[in-house]
């Protein structure tokens, strides 16, 4: 079998996954709901990160500011 980064773990692809949902504009109670938390805190705070691809759909006028 081919050897996998040693950064690749099951919490690395958590946060890959939070964040792909919401490129994709799924809603922030329902990335809370799968992946268990009740607190939005620790979701945003932990878990979602702006993407290049975010960043591309944000207007000029955001990026600016």
């Amino acid at each position: 079998m081919e050897r996998y980064s040693e950064d690749l773990t099951p919490h690395s692809l958590r946060h890959t996954h939070t964040s792909l949902h919401a490129e994709a504009g799924v809603s922030l109670e329902q990335i809370m709901d799968r992946l268990g938390h009740s607190d939005d805190q620790i979701t945003k705070n932990v878990y979602l990160h702006v993407t290049q691809e975010m960043k591309k759909k944000l207007p000029t006028s955001l990026l600016n500011s």
